[in-house]
């Protein structure tokens, strides 16, 4: 099925997400069976699921004048970027700075695919992160699987 560039989408959309407070982080198609877009949301203060049904009933009849799937049918959702959402631009990357992040690697740094610390820089190729008083590190981009913010289920 073809489906419109997400830039595109995500442009058209702007219009009835700024009055709502909302930004739209990500938009993502799921071909198959029941195929579906996906527009993922964030706004000051998170987001809840009475935001994601105004922004769904905002864009629910003007997305059809867009028409992102060239007229075949498909599923509707609105989401957030859930708690443990990898980070994918440079803001969500320069965003963090300072603060505590989750980090999963391809290859191991010594003897470890997992690691938490700071992120204390951020240059479009790597991060370097402190994980200790004593240890800090550069990573290069290509070797993160994901990086996230640091969940503290206590």
């Amino acid at each position: 099925m073809k489906v419109k560039p997400e830039s595109e989408i995500t442009s058209f959309l702007q219009d009835y997400a700024t009055p709502l407070g909302v930004k739209i982080v990500e938009v993502d198609f799921k071909q198959g069976k029941n195929p579906s877009l996906t527009i993922f949301i964030d706004k000051d203060g998170g987001v809840d699921l009475d935001t994601c049904e105004l922004f769904h009933n905002a864009i629910l009849e003007p997305i059809d004048t867009l028409d992102p799937t060239f007229g075949e049918a498909y599923t509707l959702n609105v989401s957030s970027r859930g708690i443990d959402w990898a980070f994918k631009t440079d803001e969500d990357f320069l965003s963090h700075i300072g603060k505590r992040v989750e980090v999963k690697l391809a290859q191991s740094i010594r003897g470890k695919k997992f690691y938490d610390g700071e992120l204390i820089s951020y240059d479009k190729k790597s991060v370097t992160l402190k994980v200790d008083k004593k240890t800090t590190f550069t990573i290069e981009l290509k070797n993160l699987v994901k990086m996230n913010e640091y969940i503290d289920f206590e």
